[in-house]
């Protein structure tokens, strides 16, 4: 399974001669789909159809951001951007029978879309908790402040889209409900102390079943005043690894995120050296996309064996 351990993102609905040439050459570990590729239902199978197609793998992985609410990618198919975490999140503390058969029902209906289009990852759940005087880019995206909730609801939604055979994508480890900023545009600094972000950032993530998990590009003062959790080998092999005990998968958030303050080459190595096993590249930019398969290493035996343990679930 000789893969390069990254993740790209396409420009439009089809594939351009230059993607066609990078994915069959340089066989990205996966591809990320935005609203931007996605029209209807029948161009959407075609272009995933071809994806898949050039690495001749029919369970090659396809990943979506489709979180419901704010972060909805499916809309030009069904219309998810009432239906956000916070949403299901109220409805579980008035009526948790009431929850669980809305929210399985809203898991099942984006699991049969994602399965007719060959889709098979989602990022999701995220496991922020919601906290007071955050930034709002977390916001309607998290099940609660609470984090008892959010780890339980989380366990739900990691469950509902296992039995439907899609895999998912917890994020963002060790946890974002506390960043003052949006990590689109800034660095972002916690400086709570540790006592309290084991207590309920980080209390989520634990024992999750996911096989994958999706880094914070956040700086923890209190564990590593220099690095965003995606270059801090202390976030990512103290804390990740052995307090949360994530055995799974590791990718980093979107490399070309501002939030990250080295240049794109570097904000990947620094990402795969400090214990991310794959980084994300989102904007489709083809010049950052060829430069980046250039330099990126195929995965290593870890990543090997646990995308091997992800495609015998799939089935």
């Amino acid at each position: 399974m000789k893969r390069k351990a990254i993740i790209f993102g396409i420009k439009g609905c089809t594939l351009t001669k230059d993607e066609k040439k990078l994915i069959k050459h340089h066989k990205p570990w996966g591809i990320i789909l935005f609203s931007r590729n996605i029209k209807n239902l029948d161009q959407i199978k075609i272009l995933v159809e071809n994806i898949k197609s050039l690495v001749n793998d029919k369970k090659y992985p396809i990943l979506i951001d489709q979180e419901g609410g704010s972060v909805s990618r499916l809309n030009n198919l069904m219309d998810t951007t009432t239906l956000s975490q916070q949403y299901f999140g109220n409805i579980y503390k008035k009526n948790k029978n009431k929850f669980f058969n809305y929210y399985k029902t809203y898991v099942n209906g984006v699991c049969n879309v994602l399965d007719e289009i060959g889709i098979n990852i989602n990022t999701v759940p995220v496991l922020d908790v919601k906290r007071d005087n955050a930034h709002k880019i977390i916001g309607d995206r998290s099940f609660s402040k609470y984090p008892k909730k959010v780890k339980k609801l989380g366990e739900i939604c990691t469950k509902l889209y296992q039995e439907k055979k899609i895999g998912t994508v917890m994020k963002h480890i060790p946890g974002h409900g506390l960043s003052k900023s949006d990590t689109h545009t800034k660095i972002s600094f916690v400086n709570n102390q540790k006592e309290e972000l084991m207590k309920k950032d980080f209390t989520p993530f634990k024992n999750s079943k996911s096989f994958f998990a999706m880094t914070a590009h956040i700086i923890y003062k209190s564990y590593d005043p220099f690095f965003t959790a995606t270059h801090s080998k202390i976030i990512i092999k103290e804390i990740i690894r052995k307090n949360i005990g994530f055995k799974g998968i590791i990718i980093s958030d979107d490399i070309s995120m501002k939030a990250l303050k080295y240049g794109l080459k570097e904000n990947a190595t620094k990402a795969l050296n400090a214990g991310c096993n794959l980084v994300l590249h989102c904007n489709a930019n083809i010049n950052e996309m060829k430069q980046l398969a250039k330099i990126i290493p195929s995965i290593d035996e870890f990543t090997q064996k646990k995308t091997s343990q992800f495609y015998n679930f799939l089935g």
